[in-house]
Parts: C-alpha cells; sequence; structure tokens
C-alpha cells in the first residue's frame, strides 16, 4: 500500500503530495488524516506530514519510493481532522481530493497590521440634548440616528456603524468636526469585530422560550446529542433561545459553530453576540482579507475562540472539540455550495455532529420541507415558537389578480390596490419597497410578428435590453448593439418584454413624479460598496420608495417601512424544478415580513396571475402548517424529496459531438449503473445547454436509498475513468436537486 502526504498544509502547496511506502508493520495504525514521521530529502531528516490518500499504485518507480517511519502518537490533531472531512467531501459529492482540500484549508498568508477604528461619544448631558433637538432641527437624520446609536453604547466600532446601522464614514467624520465624538484608531490586529464584553441587557425567556431551552439543556447535560428543528414565526425569539442553548454548551468547555445566510446582513446578531460573549467570539466572512480569514483559522486551532459566526464555510473552523452547530434561516440557498464539491451546509454539520459527539439545531420561520418532514417524522425533534415575542401583529397581505386589472382596463404593471397604498404612504411620509425578481430594462427582445427571440450565440438564453441601447448576456457577457428589424423575417414590430427593475423605476416615477426612487439589483450594486450605499440611504430616509430583486427582502429591517409591493410574485413559481413553489412561498413569506416591523402596521400586496396557487395562498395568509400538508402531499404523489432521494449527473464539455456520443454510450450501458433499487432517467439537455461556449447534458436518478445513489455516483466516476476517450468531459453531482 502507498499512501499520499501533504508536508505544508496550506493552499499553494495542496498539489506537492509525496508517495510514501506503507510498512506492515503500521498498516493497522494509519489512516486518512493521521500525522506520520517521514524521512524527507536528501540527508533523510525526520520531519512529519499528513496521509490525505491510498493507493495500490507507484506513481514513479518503486526502488525510490522511501517508506513511512512512523506514526505520531495521540489523537488526530484538528487539521487532521479536516483532512478526513476533506476525504468525506470527496466521497459523499463527488469531487477530486485536491478540491475538497481547498473547501476546508484557509488560504495561508501573512496577517498585516490594519488600522481598527472606533467612535467615542464625547457630549453628555444637556450638550448631548441640545445637539440632537438641533440635528433634528436641520433634518439630518443620519447623524442623529448615529448619536441616538452612541446614547446607547458609547463606543462603536466604525464597521458595526457602516453595517448595522448603514451610516456613512462622512456621517461620522460630521459628528467628529463637531466635537461631539470622536475617532479611535489603533495600529494593531485584532478579532474582526473586537469590542470589550459588556453585559448585555437582562432577558427574560417567555414561558415557550424557557421550555425549549431546558428541554435542549436537559438533554445535552445527559450525554443526547441530537439535531432540533426550530420553527418560529419572524420575531418570536430564535435567536435568544440560541444564545440560551450555547451558553450551556460553552459552560461545559466545548465550542460552537453559529451559521447564518450572510453576514453583510446580520451586525445586529453578531453584536449581541459580542455583548454577550465578549472576545471569546469571532466571524469569518467573504469581506475580510485573505490574511484575516487565515488569522481567525489560527486562533480557533490556539482554542483562543470558542464561537465562530459566519457563513457556510465557517464550518470547517478547525475546532477540537465541537459541542453545537447552529444553522440560522436553515432553508436558505445560500448554505449549498456552487461550486465542486457542491456541498450543503446541512449534511456537513450533522457529519461534523456525529464526528464530535455535538448537536446540531437548525432555525426557520420557512423550513425546508425535507427538514419539517424529519422533524415531523421524530428524525429531529420539533421546538415551536408559533408567537411572535413583543405581541405585535404580522402585516396585512392582499392578493390583487393581474388577470382582473386587465379585463378593468388596467395596463400598468401596479395594481389599483397597490396604487392607492403608495399614494396613502407617500402622503403620510412612510417609506415603501417594491420586489421584483429580475433585472434588466426589459426581459427578453422578441418579434411580434414571427416570434423569434434574440439569444446569446454562446449561451442559447435571450438576451436583455438595457438603456444603454445594448443588448447583454446576463451569463457570459457577450453583448450586442438594440436591433430595429427582426433579423430573422424583417419585420419593424419587435420590441421587449418590459419586466425588468430599471422600467418598474420609470414606470414609478411617471406615476410619484414626487417620490424620491432608488433601484437596487445586480446593476446598481456591482460597484465598490453598492449595497451599502443603497441601504444607507434609504435607512437614513433619503428615498421614499425601494425597488429592487431579491436582494432587499433579506434580513433587512427599515422600521418606516410600512407597504411591501411584490409585483411578480409568481415568476419564481415556474422555475423549472421541485422546489419552485416552496421558493415561491418561502420568498413571500419573507418579502412580506420586510412590513410593519416597528409600532405602525404594515401592509402587503401580491401581485399573480394565478393567485389560486396554493404556495401564493398560504404566503398571503402566512400559514407555514397549511403551505407544508399541500407541498408535502405534492412530493407523496411525485416520488420526490422526502420519499425519494435524488441525484443530479451532471456532463459538461465545450464539444457537442462527444457529448452527445457519451450520452449515448451511457444509455447503452446504463444497465451496469441501475437495478430495482435506482430509477435512472435518460440524458437531457441542462435548462440552459450552452453557456460560455460549454455544453452540458444532465441525468437524474431516483431511489428510496441515498446510500444507494452514493454507490451510483462512485460506479459512474469508475466507468468515466475507465472510458479515458471522454476525459475533457466534466462530470459533477447534485444531492436532491
Amino acid at each position: 500500500m502507498y499512501a499520499d502526504i501533504i508536508v505544508d498544509i496550506s493552499h499553494e502547496q495542496l498539489d506537492k503530495t509525496f508517495q510514501y511506502a506503507v510498512p506492515d508493520r503500521l498498516l493497522q495504525e494509519v489512516d486518512i488524516g493521521v500525522m506520520v514521521y517521514i524521512p524527507f530529502g536528501r540527508g533523510n531528516k525526520l520531519i512529519t506530514g499528513y496521509i490525505i490518500e491510498f493507493s495500490d499504485a507507484p506513481k514513479i518507480a518503486v526502488e525510490k519510493i522511501k517508506e513511512i517511519d512512523s506514526v505520531v502518537s495521540g489523537k488526530i490533531q484538528a487539521v487532521g481532522k479536516m483532512i478526513q472531512l476533506a476525504a468525506w467531501l470527496k466521497k459523499h459529492y463527488g469531487s477530486t481530493m485536491n478540491q475538497a482540500l481547498k473547501t476546508v484549508i484557509p488560504v495561508k498568508e501573512t496577517v498585516r497590521h490594519k488600522e481598527k477604528k472606533y467612535l467615542q461619544l464625547l457630549a453628555a448631558g444637556q450638550e448631548l440634548e441640545e445637539a440632537l433637538a438641533y440635528l433634528k432641527k436641520r433634518n439630518a437624520t443620519a447623524q442623529v440616528r448615529l448619536l441616538e446609536a452612541l446614547q446607547e453604547e458609547t463606543v462603536l466600532d466604525c464597521e458595526m456603524i457602516r453595517n448595522k446601522l448603514n451610516i456613512t464614514m462622512q456621517t461620522v467624520h460630521a459628528l467628529t468636526d463637531k466635537k461631539l465624538a470622536k475617532l479611535i484608531i489603533e495600529q494593531e490586529y485584532r478579532n474582526p469585530i473586537a469590542q470589550d464584553k459588556r453585559e448585555a441587557k437582562q432577558i427574560v425567556l417567555n414561558q415557550r422560550q424557557q421550555q425549549i431551552v431546558d428541554s435542549f439543556t436537559k438533554d445535552y447535560l445527559a450525554g443526547i446529542r441530537r439535531t432540533y428543528l426550530l420553527h418560529g414565526v419572524t420575531g418570536s425569539g430564535k435567536t435568544i433561545c440560541y444564545m440560551e442553548m450555547i451558553e450551556q454548551v460553552v459552560a461545559q468547555g466545548r465550542q460552537v459553530i453559529f451559521l447564518i445566510p450572510e453576514i453583510a446582513l446580520t451586525y445586529q446578531t453578531v453584536s449581541r453576540f459580542y455583548h454577550r460573549f465578549g472576545n471569546r467570539v469571532s466571524i469569518l466572512h467573504s469581506r475580510m482579507s485573505k490574511g484575516e480569514r487565515y488569522d481567525q483559522f489560527l486562533r480557533a486551532m490556539r482554542g483562543e475562540i470558542d464561537i465562530m459566526i459566519g457563513p457556510r464555510s465557517a464550518l470547517f473552523t478547525p475546532f477540537s472539540n465541537i459541542g453545537l452547530i447552529v444553522i440560522d434561516e436553515e432553508h436558505e440557498n445560500a448554505y449549498k455550495s456552487e461550486q465542486s464539491p457542491r456541498y450543503h451546509a446541512k449534511e456537513v454539520a450533522q457529519y461534523l455532529a456525529k464526528d464530535n459527539q455535538a448537536s446540531v439545531i437548525l432555525g426557520s420561520a420557512t423550513p425546508s420541507v425535507e427538514d419539517y418532514y424529519r422533524a415531523r417524522n421524530g428524525e429531529y425533534d420539533l421546538y415551536e415558537l408559533p408567537d411572535r415575542a413583543m405581541g405585535n401583529a404580522l402585516p396585512t397581505v392582499y392578493t390583487e389578480d393581474l388577470r382582473e386589472e386587465l379585463k378593468q382596463g388596467n395596463r400598468s404593471i401596479l395594481s389599483r390596490k397597490l396604487q392607492e397604498l403608495m399614494t396613502d404612504r407617500l402622503a403620510k411620509k412612510e417609506q415603501i419597497m417594491l420586489f421584483l425578481n429580475k433585472r434588466g430594462y426589459a426581459g427578453f427582445i422578441s418579434c411580434r410578428s414571427c416570434g423569434a427571440v434574440m439569444k446569446c450565440p454562446h449561451c442559447d438564453i435571450s438576451l436583455t435590453a438595457h438603456r444603454n441601447g445594448k443588448l447583454i448576456c446576463h451569463y457570459c457577457g457577450y453583448e450586442r448593439p438594440q436591433m430595429k428589424l427582426c433579423p430573422k423575417c424583417g419585420s419593424r414590430y419587435i420590441s421587449g418584454f418590459r419586466a425588468g427593475t430599471q422600467q418598474v423605476e420609470e414606470i414609478v416615477h411617471k406615476m410619484y413624479p414626487q417620490a424620491r426612487i432608488l433601484r437596487m439589483d445586480m446593476d446598481t450594486t456591482s460597484g465598490k460598496d453598492g449595497h451599502e450605499k443603497i441601504l444607507s440611504a434609504f435607512a437614513n430616509h433619503e428615498a421614499d420608495i425601494l425597488i429592487g430583486t431579491q436582494m432587499i427582502v433579506k434580513g433587512h429591517d427599515f422600521p418606516s417601512v410600512t407597504l411591501v409591493g411584490i409585483l411578480a410574485a409568481d415568476m419564481s413559481l415556474y422555475a423549472g424544478d421541485y422546489t419552485a413553489p416552496e421558493r415561491t412561498f418561502q420568498l413571500l413569506t419573507q418579502a412580506a415580513g420586510r412590513a410593519g416591523r416597528a409600532q405602525r402596521p404594515g401592509e402587503v400586496v401580491i401581485q399573480t396571475y394565478t393567485p389560486e396557487h396554493y404556495s401564493i395562498q398560504t404566503a398571503a395568509r402566512q400559514n407555514y402548517q397549511e403551505f407544508y400538508e399541500e407541498e408535502i402531499a405534492y412530493r407523496a404523489l411525485m416520488d420526490y424529496p422526502p420519499y425519494k432521494a435524488m441525484l443530479k449527473i451532471q456532463f459538461s464539455s465545450k464539444k457537442p459531438d462527444k457529448l452527445e456520443e457519451m450520452a449515448e454510450r451511457f444509455v447503452q450501458e446504463e444497465q451496469q449503473f441501475q437495478n430495482e433499487q435506482i430509477q435512472l432517467f435518460a440524458p437531457i439537455n441542462a435548462g440552459v445547454y450552452k453557456i460560455n461556449d460549454i455544453y452540458t447534458k444532465i441525468v437524474y436518478a431516483k431511489s428510496e436509498s441515498a446510500e444507494k445513489l452514493e454507490i451510483l455516483k462512485s460506479r459512474i466516476e469508475e466507468w468515466m475513468q475507465q472510458h479515458r476517450y471522454y476525459a475533457n468531459i466534466m462530470l459533477q453531482f447534485d444531492i436532491d436537486e
């Protein structure tokens, strides 16, 4: 037996493995992730390395291969566990070991000392009151909000000010110029959002919250490790429950990973953790530099951190004694990786929990159907919080049928009800959010005479018209000038399906010329700090209406928003996959939750061409149980997850003829992959067959046994290895998609 050993466990060195022979005396001791002593270099100096793979075949002449000297005594270290995790990712999701290692190992980079800025309040008493009165009179909303925040906490991290309060550094400098506050700059590397530990306000749990915390604590102290699903409506106090549970786990000397779908939207939550747990908390997210991320990796290995907060990559924190993993908003798509290995955070969390004798908590107001099914069937423990903790009501929701609007002569993209409520809110100086699940000036350009649609020559999808007079492909960036005549039949009846955010902005501006409007989509946020500037302006009441795509309905909390209009509610119903109704329900419920989050009641208008669809009706009633019963019946009827496991096998190539040939060969030989427990479907073209000159075919497989599909995946990988003629065809797997 031969072992591939890595000496320097860093991104730059992952390709540099060395093959050593495993002596018979060590066969029972070696395993993937085990640290070993190896003779290295000309002098055969003994150094340490990690075993990452085994093989039966030598890569070089056998006489040149050295033997492993010995196994480093003691239990497997944190790095060894990460290598074992990479091996599991490779096996479970289908990737190379190198891809799996790059997923779990951070980029190694020297951390430079950076400036850390804090704002400290100077004004107090009467001076502070006079300053607030003066700024309110001058309508300096942002400065007022910042001063009020400093009243609550006299020292604020400037990063917190930007991300939590959506306040710019220009406003910070305005206060320092007035001598109301001073800027403190520290020239040292710190925890990404370091604060002194302060006692959090004493929070008294309500009866239901206390019951949940007590139940979890009783299990944990008794050594019971389970997965728990915490289903609670928005504002029901799930975060408070998480923190109490985490307190119990940390008290046992164990570590916690707390996952959130998007760190930029959750600084309020992060701040609460710092106040409760102090500098034993750290964060990982994409806005940090490579060096900062690597620094947190080292701090975790050294045992300087108890709690790591971050998106899915925080799962790979090298804790040596994980006791709990919490996944907040567990239904979010952000927990699924789009790069190989295409892992899902929930599955990885459960693997880690099993390996570390830890528990897992999944939390959401709209849990995924599969997880709620598992909870209802006893696989998970189910905790429910059916009421808001503060007792405030959910918004009133109106469903408007656009077919009826058209019959009544209303050709606008805004229903009469939405127009009426927008007029009312603008008069009351309250804010409005309009949500559209699309971007661009016009959806697609087509000829009304012959029906031809203008498509990208590289990606087989429709081009999108932009206001600059160009047609642009949103997949590969191909662009061409707008055309006046149909290239197929010469007709001049060529125009766009106008359903983009820019078009909505223009229509709203014509209807409400006095309104101040902001638009937030992929185009307006492409520049540096694009999100921050728009959110900051809206939070500071520099606009009355915010128009945008999905990014405006995820996690934002604007107290003055009392009206949300959903302009294309059912557009996501036709996404072409079995989860479309679930995604639609979650999206509409989430969008509705943006209205009436403070004292003033909220209203929501859902505009749709299919008001009879159960996902839209149940979202309007904000009734998860009712939605679940409808959806689970549909899944059972169609043999979709959770009733059967699904595997999506994706073959891609730049050569369509070779891809077609391989697909035919696959069909001819599919009997060797198939048995009575696996249902294998014929290869089909992907929804978008060609992207950036790469063609893709998809094969779906279903089985009642997820393990059978894992065996199938391994067989297909072996089949591709045997048919080296297809070596340039890329292979990817997706589970339950």
